[in-house]
């Protein structure tokens, strides 16, 4: 690790942390305090992904509705009116409603072949996204004078990278250049995140034989086509599944770096109080 105790983090003139867990455990919370401070860098793995490497496809799908309706066909075609992303660290919509959801057209789902597609799109760009992370510590630094920089991933992170690989490149990448901090969920987290995700279901990515699985088993538990399958249905069904699937993977990339339980990370209000918390967990491993 790159900081080796409490010490060579409280005495460090940079700061260096990468977030990782599962979503909804308060990532994006810690990233938002310190950034508000002014002495930190904020970088948003999904912002990145939804700007940088899916900011075109993005766009693109939501031109290509738009050309389904005269009125808006005729005004693009004569390039009177621009369609664009408003994406932002806080509002990561525009990427999920690309990524979409499989099963029926007729309730907002996308073939499952188009999933798959938008789903490979999304992992190549997550991988490119964090690998950026060296480049974009030095133009934190290089640039705009920050000295502190944390780096704020997504949840699915764990579906992109081998944590029993030494040689894993994306993980090599960020260890070397960052503290990874992982945020620990209990059951109790997972079971409220999952009645979050059952009143309000959203598209997120899975790996692919995960995935694959899933979909095979939903359809022949149900005796029904592609066609017949409720989008919201099959990804609350998944949902679950997801999460019991994803917990070892973060368990083994928490041996690149310390653990932070959530119940910790809601404590955090300043930057001492977050210098404060990565000191004892580099106590504690």
């Amino acid at each position: 690790m790159i900081y080796s105790s409490a010490q060579s983090w409280r005495n460090a003139a940079r700061k260096k942390v990468l977030l990782f867990g599962m979503s909804g455990l308060g990532k994006t919370h810690v990233s938002n305090v310190l950034r508000d401070n002014g002495d930190w860098f904020h970088y948003s793995i999904d912002y990145r992904i939804g700007t940088r490497y899916m900011g075109e496809y993005i766009a693109d799908n939501a031109k290509r509705e738009a050309m389904k309706n005269p009125f808006l066909r005729e005004l693009l075609l004569s390039d009177s009116i621009f369609i664009g992303s408003n994406i932002t660290f806080n509002n990561l919509a525009p990427l999920s409603t690309y990524l979409g959801k499989p099963g029926d057209p007729n309730q907002g789902g996308v073939p499952f072949a188009e999933y798959l597609r938008r789903q490979e799109q999304h992992r190549e760009a997550e991988i490119a996204s964090l690998l950026d992370t060296a480049h974009f510590i030095d133009r934190a630094h290089d640039l705009y004078g920050y000295d502190h920089f944390v780096c704020d991933t997504g949840g699915s992170i764990c579906e992109v990278v081998d944590p029993d690989n030494p040689d894993d490149p994306v993980l090599k990448s960020l260890s070397e250049n960052t503290l990874m901090v992982w945020i620990q969920g209990s059951d109790a987290h997972a079971a409220e995140l999952a009645r979050r995700f059952d009143k309000a279901p959203k598209p997120m990515y899975y790996q692919p034989e995960f995935l694959i699985a899933r979909w095979q088993e939903y359809l022949d538990q149900n005796d029904l086509t592609e066609e017949q399958v409720d989008p919201d249905t099959f990804v609350r069904w998944t949902y679950a599944a997801a999460l019991a699937h994803r917990q070892p993977l973060y368990a083994g990339m928490a041996k690149w770096g310390v653990t932070v339980t959530a119940e910790e990370v809601a404590k955090v209000k300043t930057t001492q109080d977050f210098d404060d918390l990565i000191a004892m967990s580099l106590e504690r491993t």
